[in-house]
This record gives C-alpha cells, sequence and structure tokens, in this order.
C-alpha cells in the first residue's frame, strides 16, 4: 500500500462539448497527498466529467492537470498510476473475488507469491477474509463493492478515485460503507478524490468539499467551513436546509427585510441574502438582543430524533424551518408564532456567484 498519495492538481480545466455551456468550466483545485476531497453538486454540475478528465478517460479541451509536479494532461489513463471505483462494481462475473482482486497484479506481472501476499492483506483490509473463492454473484451488493474496493487498492495506487460508488445500496448498507471507507482511507493514507450528490455523504466523509454549479466550483473547504459558512446562496441551499431571506437591504450597519430591521454582527459575511439555519431558530417570545419574524406554522413533521416545524414568516409568506425536541408537540397548522435567533447565528451571503 501507499504510504502516501500524489498531489492533484488542476489549472484552468475546461471540458467543452459545444454545446451551450462547458460541462467543466477553467476548474483549479488542488488536491494535496493523502487528502480525501469530495466533488460534490447535483446531476449535470460537472463533478463526474471532472473525475473523468483526472482518470484520462476524457480529454482536455484546455487547462493542465499536474500529478506531483508532472503534467499527466496527455497520458492514458493506465498510466497515471488510479485506482478507480465504480458505482456498479464492474468485477468479471467469471472471477473468484481472489482473482477479480488480482487481476491489477497479474496485469503488472507480479510473481505468483507477491500476489497472493498482497491479495490475502487487502482482503483483510476490507474483511473479505475466507470469501477468496466465492463468485461476485454469491456476495451481497456490500460485499461485491468490498471486492470492487480492494481491487482498485491493491497495486497501491498514487490516487483512487471513486464516482457515486455506494448510489446503488440501501440507506442501512451506504452508512455502514461510508464508515468502511473513512476506515481505509486512514489505513492506506492514499489520496481519495470521492464524486456525490449526497450532502450528508459528503459533510460524513470528506477532510475538504469542491461544491460543483453548473460546470465550475462554487466554494472549496471543510465541510464545517461549507456548512457555517457558505459563500453562495447556491451553497446555503445545496448543503442543508435554511431559511433564506432574499434581497436585505443595508441600513446603518443593519438590514431590512420587509418591515423588519435587524441587527448584524461582524464575521457573519456580506450580501443581499440573510440565512439562519433550522438548529437555530427558536420559537417563542425573542431575547432583547435577538433577530425576529413573525409568521405562522405550515406543517409540523416528525423526523424521529426530532421534530421540524414549517414556517411561514413574513408578508411573502417566506418558507422557514425550527428543528424542535422530538417530544415538542406544542406547535399545529395555522397557529401564529415569533420565530428569533441570536444575531451570531446568521449569515449574510451572496445571492449568485
Amino acid at each position: 500500500m501507499a504510504a502516501t498519495g500524489t498531489q492533484i492538481r488542476l489549472a484552468d480545466v475546461t471540458k467543452d462539448y459545444g454545446l451551450a455551456h462547458p460541462a467543466v468550466d477553467r476548474v483549479s483545485l488542488t488536491v494535496e497527498p493523502g487528502e480525501f476531497m469530495t466533488l460534490l453538486g447535483p446531476s449535470g454540475s460537472g463533478k463526474t466529467t471532472t473525475l473523468n478528465l483526472i482518470a484520462g478517460f476524457e480529454t482536455l479541451t484546455s487547462g493542465t492537470i499536474v500529478f506531483d509536479g508532472t503534467d499527466v494532461g496527455s497520458l492514458p489513463p493506465h498510466k497515471r498510476n488510479l485506482g478507480m471505483l465504480f458505482q456498479n462494481y464492474a468485477l468479471f462475473p467469471h472471477m473468484t473475488v481472489a482473482q477479480n482482486v488480482a487481476y491489477p497484479l497479474r496485469e503488472r506481472k507480479l510473481g505468483k507469491a507477491e500476489i497472493a501476499r498482497k491479495v490475502a492483506e487487502v482482503l483483510e483490509l476490507v474483511q473479505l477474509t475466507g470469501r477468496d473463492n466465492h463468485h461476485p454473484a454469491q456476495l451481497s451488493g456490500g460485499q461485491q463493492q468490498r471486492v470492487a474496493l480492494a481491487r482498485a487498492i491493491v497495486f497501491g495506487p498514487s490516487a483512487l478515485l471513486l464516482d457515486e460508488p455506494l448510489g446503488a445500496l440501501d440507506r442501512n448498507l451506504r452508512a455502514t460503507l461510508q464508515a468502511e471507507i473513512h476506515r481505509i482511507h486512514s489505513e492506506v493514507g492514499t489520496t481519495f478524490v470521492f464524486v456525490t450528490h449526497d450532502q450528508e455523504e459528503a459533510m460524513n466523509l470528506s477532510d475538504r468539499i469542491a461544491l460543483f454549479n453548473n460546470g465550475r466550483i462554487e466554494q472549496v473547504g471543510t465541510p464545517e467551513e461549507l456548512y457555517q459558512h457558505p459563500s453562495t446562496l447556491f451553497a446555503a441551499r445545496f448543503l442543508g436546509d435554511s431559511t433564506v431571506f432574499a434581497s436585505v437591504s443595508p441600513a446603518d450597519g443593519k438590514v431590512v427585510w420587509e418591515d423588519n430591521v435587524w441587527a448584524v454582527s461582524p464575521g457573519t459575511g456580506d450580501g443581499t441574502a440573510l440565512i439562519v439555519r433550522p438548529e437555530d431558530v427558536r420559537i417563542g417570545r425573542p431575547p432583547a438582543d435577538a433577530n425576529s419574524v413573525t409568521g405562522t406554522v405550515r406543517a409540523v413533521e416528525y423526523m424521529g430524533a426530532y421534530r421540524t416545524a414549517l414556517l411561514s414568516l413574513g408578508n411573502a409568506g417566506v418558507l422557514g424551518r425550527a428543528r424542535l425536541d422530538a417530544s415538542d408537540a406544542s406547535l399545529s397548522p395555522g397557529q401564529p408564532v415569533t420565530a428569533w435567533w441570536r444575531v451570531a447565528q446568521q449569515r449574510l451571503t451572496k445571492e449568485s456567484a
């Protein structure tokens, strides 16, 4: 196994198919050695095309891709020393688990004893010891994905590229495999570049997230940075729920929305959209130093561990959310309420990139 991975640097990377907009539009990003970087975004945002450009499956229209200081833009995929993990596993059905995992080692013409040793090591790592002679059809979906993961890392790639690898699994199994991928990344120590449209998955796994939108990177940062300090309204809405008050106006160190004048504090951003996360919204009489707005309850959703109150706020009836204790059944549809939040818990952000 590689002790550390490679640095991957993208500079003004563009892929243009001749449509209205490039699929990838001047993307610049540096993935540090050993980092778990997630490319996150909705369908069609450019994240998978970017991964395919890194892998060499797509050719660049312009820009450069550099591994540890070496330009690899003209190298074919098999010369980039990358492991790949796909959603559909891509296992050979006629081969056993051991034969599938050994395939990249045989292609590299390693000796039989070394192949056997490496296969045994990696099957132990992915917790499939004893399944050597099974065929893919005899395994569950989660076990097949473990085989695919073992095959992708057995030869010690400089980086592992993962394209929606858990998308075909049910929620509980996906959570289990997320934990396994996180553990394996820690143990192997190589660079992981992971593509997903699942916000929770990205938040759980990543060292950093590159958030894609319309072929460009909207924001890059740690999961906490993107959640707590979104730089645009798109980022705020894509990562978690938010109450959004658009088109607020500055007024002598405060902001105005409809007939509400709200305090702002340093460090809560700048822009014309004010956002508040559901866990920061309270219902009831506001303290003197809080910002507040009146509204009515639209509905209350029971989520098991908590309830969410859906609110209609202000004259415009903006959709708001407040997270309540699971045992709190005090609100009902149509009830007038006052929603409030601490000034430090709000965020002012741009309405577009």
